[in-house]
């Protein structure tokens, strides 16, 4: 499974599985945009029961799995976030963003495993 990941130096090609830089990419990623009035960080899966939200706070994740209606905490051991992404085609892996750091739920939030590659600061995440 891959992901392309937006850095200040330029947007690469990660292998989340060999933890591993694929290759440098020219196309840009753009975080993904959900139409809120709050101040987050958010990613929805393509059913848009699954969302995501990067909060400001300790542990730095909020998490819905029925469209918004409840939530529950997530990521207590996680440093604070840049980037988050649902994968569409499994809406339980979740990939998050800290500054240079990439984390890895593939469980809806509960458990992250942290991938060894260290980025530049990232910007921006997604699935591809």
């Amino acid at each position: 499974m891959n992901a392309a990941v937006a850095t200040v130096l330029g947007t690469w090609l990660v292998d989340l599985e060999t933890e591993e830089l694929v290759t440098q990419l020219d196309a840009d990623v753009a975080p993904q945009h959900v139409d809120i009035d709050l101040p987050l960080v958010v990613a929805a899966s393509r059913s848009g029961a699954n969302i995501v939200a990067v909060v400001n706070r300790r542990p730095p994740l909020a998490i819905s799995h029925d469209a918004g209606r409840t939530w529950r905490e997530s990521g207590g051991g996680l440093p604070k976030g840049t980037a988050v992404t649902v994968d569409d085609d499994n809406p339980d892996r979740i990939l998050y963003a800290a500054r240079n750091r990439l984390f890895v739920s593939t469980d809806g939030g509960r458990f992250w495993r942290a991938l060894v590659l260290e980025l530049p600061e990232i910007t921006a995440v997604e699935f591809a």
